[in-house]
């Protein structure tokens, strides 16, 4: 392996996106990670002069392999912590102590992929612009999966002390579900063509090492507060937080302004004229002519709403709102007036990752009358609309328009409220938690010989807690598609990963879907573990008589079986969603 110092002389590329801080971090891991192995075998040795030694072992390893027991893959569980036991035998008293230093030894195994990545980075010869792009992704993934990983650290170092039980649960299998996420997502950026499967194949081994990582942090995660939250329903004798139906709970501000913003800044943000933060004109006329810019000079980790208001035109510009642009609002005149478009996509040489007209990712985004669009066509594929990767963020009254890959989203916990997505192949697909509410979801025209999916849920682990719920919901067809949809079979899904995961419930279906329901991906892959399920739809479409059989799919029959998959459930919206603005029902 060749030294950090020639690493980072040998990847000028990434140095640009890699910050002082986090290659402080990074040299952080590295010796820490040294200090941990050299402190094992130090602390190893010194146990065997201890009279308690075998007390200290007994007690440290009851609790690993009982903690390592509830993970999908408890070898590699047990054995990466024991190969270091005799330094934390002492310190591992619970399972916490064990997901604690598995989150640890997790990171350090992410900074061995780094140095691989940057390796093909600066040793590949003849890459194209596609592989180059892809992997770069490829290192976001790493930087996001590090900040995911630390804060869910940071979080059970308080647990269970911060918020509810329910609360902190939902959090921390939110962060771990997404670094899952970020492993698949470097390796799908490989998937185009044979020369991309040469570098997948130099990447697949370490991607699918961290990706069973953090599978079994997950998993103990999930024990851990499973077990909690079982253990103070019964002590207290009442339904906790996750199975109460708030059906009756209702949020709406009368302006449709967030509850937060005072009389006077409301007063602001309906004049034409004044805005409360930064204003967007595509015509010169404020404070910035392109949103790229305007997100550019926006505070970064910021704590406070910072509003965005852009004004009616077309912004012909891709735009990203990194991790660092939190709390970002950007608030248009009308979804009909305010359009952002691009035309990025596969076919003409980005991933599908970097395709997007728009991409969010710092977490806490809000986005109201705007229209996200990607123009490439469906002869251009993978092409995205809008990308989002952010937590807590939410949509009202948006238009999401492309074709094959409408609208990504990728990860953490996401709510569409009064949107319409439009699209091909597909068209809503991704792995975050999300709910789909009030929405009309059309299927467009494609290609000759190409079937319309509405949803491609790539959940890849059955702990993580992501999936496409779609609820109250319209779906139906665009113009050009009703005329001939009989030529163009349109289904409600099919199962991209393994452990895939959609819910249709109390929506209109019309009779643009085929009697099916739903489709497979390649023969009999993930049917038996995919999760799909309809719960009291109505219309032509939403017959379940003429549905498929496989083992993973179902239909709901009752109010305690959909209830998981409500807003207040889903994505913790209780918690968070009042406190945006925007309509929303949390129950049934």
């Amino acid at each position: 392996m060749a030294t950090m110092k020639e690493t980072f002389a040998g990847t000028p590329q990434f140095g640009d996106r890699l910050s002082f801080a986090r290659k402080t971090k990074m040299l952080f891991f590295i010796i820490f990670s040294s200090l941990l192995t050299i402190n094992g075998v130090i602390a190893g040795e010194s146990m065997l002069t201890n009279s308690n030694t075998s007390v200290y072992l007994s007690t440290s390893h009851v609790v690993l392999k009982s903690s390592c027991s509830s993970t999908l893959y408890p070898e590699l569980c047990y054995s990466y912590i024991a190969s270091i036991s005799g330094g934390v035998a002492e310190s591992l008293r619970s399972k916490k102590d064990v997901i604690e230093l598995s989150i640890n030894i997790t990171c350090e195994v992410v900074w061995q992929n780094y140095f691989t990545i940057s390796m093909l980075i600066k040793n590949r010869k003849n890459v194209s612009h596609r592989e180059k792009e892809a992997l770069h992704d490829c290192l976001e993934m790493v930087d996001e999966t590090l900040d995911e990983l630390h804060e869910a650290r940071d979080d059970l170092k308080v647990y269970p002390n911060k918020t509810t039980l329910a609360q902190q649960a939902s959090h921390l299998k939110t962060l771990v579900s997404a670094a899952i996420t970020n492993q698949d997502t470097c390796l799908d950026g490989f998937s185009y063509n044979k020369a991309d499967k040469i570098v997948r194949d130099a990447l697949i081994k370490g991607q699918q090492h961290v990706h069973k990582m953090c599978s079994n942090v997950l998993a103990m995660i999930k024990n851990l507060t499973d077990t909690d939250m079982e253990n103070e329903r019964y002590i207290s004798g009442r339904k906790s937080e996750e199975t109460v139906d708030n059906s009756s709970l209702e949020s709406q501000s009368t302006d449709g302004f967030p509850e937060w913003l005072s009389e006077g800044d409301r007063g602001l943000l309906q004049s034409t004229t004044v805005t409360v933060n930064a204003t967007v004109a595509a015509d010169g006329s404020g404070d910035f002519s392109t949103v790229s810019a305007a997100v550019a000079a926006a505070p970064q980790k910021s704590t406070r709403r910072y509003i965005i208001r852009i004004k009616a035109g077309v912004y012909r510009e891709n735009v990203e709102v990194t991790k660092k642009k939190t709390n970002l609002m950007f608030l248009g005149d009308g979804r009909k007036k305010t359009i952002i478009t691009g035309s990025k996509n596969v076919v003409d040489g980005s991933t599908t990752f970097k395709s997007a007209t728009v991409a969010i990712v710092g977490n806490g985004f809000l986005a109201k009358g705007i229209t996200f669009k990607n123009t490439a066509g469906p002869s251009k594929h993978q092409a995205v609309a809008l990308r989002v990767g952010s937590d807590l963020s939410a949509f009202y009254e948006c238009d999401i328009l492309a074709y094959q890959d409408t609208l990504y989203v990728h990860s953490l916990r996401q709510f569409y409220i009064n949107c319409l997505v439009a699209g091909t192949v597909d068209f809503i697909f991704g792995n975050g938690a999300v709910v789909l509410q009030d929405c009309d979801i059309h299927a467009r025209r494609p290609n000759s010989g190409q079937k319309n999916m509405i949803t491609a849920q790539g959940r890849t682990d059955p702990n993580q807690n992501t999936g496409i719920v779609i609820q109250k919901s319209r779906i139906s067809a665009t113009s050009d598609l009703l005329p001939v949809k009989s030529s163009f079979p349109t289904f409600l899904g099919r199962p991209w990963k393994q452990y895939s995961r959609t819910v249709i419930m109390q929506s209109s279906i019309s009779s643009v879907i085929v009697p099916a329901g739903w489709s497979e991906w390649a023969g009999a892959f993930a049917l038996d573990t995919l999760f799909y399920a309809e719960y009291l739809n109505t219309g032509p479409g939403a017959g379940t008589s003429g549905r498929v059989t496989w083992k993973g799919y179902r239909t709901l029959t009752s109010a305690s079986e959909a209830t998981p998959f409500t807003v207040a459930n889903f994505v913790a919206g209780s918690s968070w969603l009042r406190h945006t603005g925007f309509p929303f029902s949390v129950g049934l």
